[in-house]
């Protein structure tokens, strides 16, 4: 059978090529016909309307007071939607394939309003209310090495000019709500998945940024036909500290995927 251009196009050039290290800023600009993923393919817009009905307080988060309605109805404008939900911002995540948040462009820059309905390793309800760097506080290293750069570019952004970049994880399956850590898989590397999440941030008003995530799955076994993406792959991996290494699965895990990556080889 005949490999899906999207796939191949994938793996020559996943979001590793050059052996990136996992966690970076990488944003780039990109045209505002880009910036959201619509229309909403039927897979994520079921997924959403699950989560939305049977777990609404766990999927969407806005923070009290006037501030929270006021960046919603701005964003609106931008995604408008019918008034499904009590919260516009479950409203317009129904639209697009990505998962959505507001955040301040202040000082703070607090996450104000959210609708997650497909998280790896976090929650919204958490998080919300909470300034990036706190956000960020489960690695610590992250921080560190992102920290300074992404707080100056969400005071600095342009109005209405969206980035992109890409993040990425290896999960044993392809579910969507990923809340919390998985335990140490118990199938065969050979049919984990690479978990890729397109995110964009875009300043939409002087006062708000959105910052989105659209999720999307590859078989990690296609990489046997891309030894570049193997070769970079296992550097990165190799590349982690102890607490991206930590994060990304544990000690055990990234082993298992170093042998199975030098197996290929």
């Amino acid at each position: 059978m005949t490999e899906p251009s999207t796939t191949r196009r994938f793996w020559q050039n996943p979001p590793w090529t050059g052996a990136k290290p996992k966690y970076r800023l990488g944003l780039a600009p990109i045209a505002k016909e880009r910036w959201f993923t619509q229309p909403i393919s039927e897979d994520v817009l079921q997924h959403k309307q699950r989560m939305l009905s049977s777990q609404y307080d766990t999927v969407v988060a806005v923070m009290d007071g006037d501030e929270s309605q006021a960046a919603q109805r701005q964003l609106s404008e931008y995604l408008p939607a019918e008034p499904v939900h009590e919260d516009p911002i479950a409203n317009m995540a129904l639209t697009v394939d990505d998962d959505l948040c507001i955040m301040q462009t202040n000082d703070e820059q607090r996450l104000i309003a959210g609708c997650v309905c497909s998280p790896s390793y976090w929650n919204i309800g958490a998080k919300i209310g909470q300034p990036l760097r706190q956000i960020h506080a489960p690695v610590t290293t992250m921080n560190e090495k992102i920290g300074d750069p992404i707080e100056r570019f969400i005071s600095r952004a342009p109005l209405l000019q969206p980035f992109e970049r890409v993040n990425w994880f290896i999960h044993a399956d392809t579910e969507r709500w990923h809340p919390v850590p998985e335990a140490l898989p118990e199938t065969p590397v050979a049919t984990w998945h690479i978990r890729s999440e397109r995110e964009t941030l875009c300043r939409f008003s002087d006062q708000y940024l959105l910052f989105t995530i659209h999720t999307r799955f590859a078989p990690l076994a296609a990489i046997a036909h891309y030894p570049e993406a193997q070769a970079d792959l296992l550097r990165t991996i190799q590349g982690l500290d102890d607490e991206e290494t930590d994060y990304f699965g544990g000690t055990v895990k990234c082993q298992m995927i170093e042998d199975y990556l030098r197996a290929l080889s």
